[in-house]
């Protein structure tokens, strides 16, 4: 009985000394920094030195990139990784209206004959080497045939 009466006396002493803690930090100032003075923006430009030269040397031009030719803008649309191989996933892989022409039956399921007869045949015959990946050259053999454009409005 008696170690409880000294545990709850120390108990009340701890929690008293930790009131008496937070009380006296809380009447202390609270020391944040003033904000520094808002910079004074100026309408006029600044002004060189006296010894300044008044031309100095033009500054550098950046380098031109050449243009793409058309064949390489559609080579680079289905190269979707950038590793200048197209392969039969990325050739494929945002056809959507190609893939409607192939779907015969128009039940928005592409079977393996209806694709491979027209897809396969094309990317068989442009694949010179056999190794299942197109390079540049070989890839602007897929090119489509433009149609002939008829001479008048008729």
């Amino acid at each position: 009985m008696q170690r409880m009466l000294i545990g709850g006396i120390a108990a009340l002493c701890m929690a008293g000394g930790g009131l008496m803690v937070w009380q006296s930090m809380a009447n202390q100032p609270l020391l944040i920094p003033a904000p520094p003075p808002p910079a004074v923006l100026s309408d006029k430009l600044p002004e060189a030195a006296e010894d300044a030269p008044a031309f100095g040397p033009a500054p550098p031009t950046p380098p031109e990139a050449p243009k793409a030719s058309r064949e390489e803008m559609r080579f680079n649309r289905y190269d979707r990784n950038r590793d200048e191989i197209v392969s039969r996933v990325e050739m494929m892989g945002s056809r959507t209206k190609a893939f409607k022409a192939l779907d015969s039956d128009g039940n928005n399921l592409l079977t393996f004959e209806e694709w491979a007869a027209a897809t396969g045949q094309r990317f068989t015959s442009a694949d010179g080497n056999k190794d299942q990946l197109l390079t540049r050259k070989e890839f602007a053999q897929t090119r489509p045939k433009t149609p002939a454009k008829p001479g008048c409005r008729c």
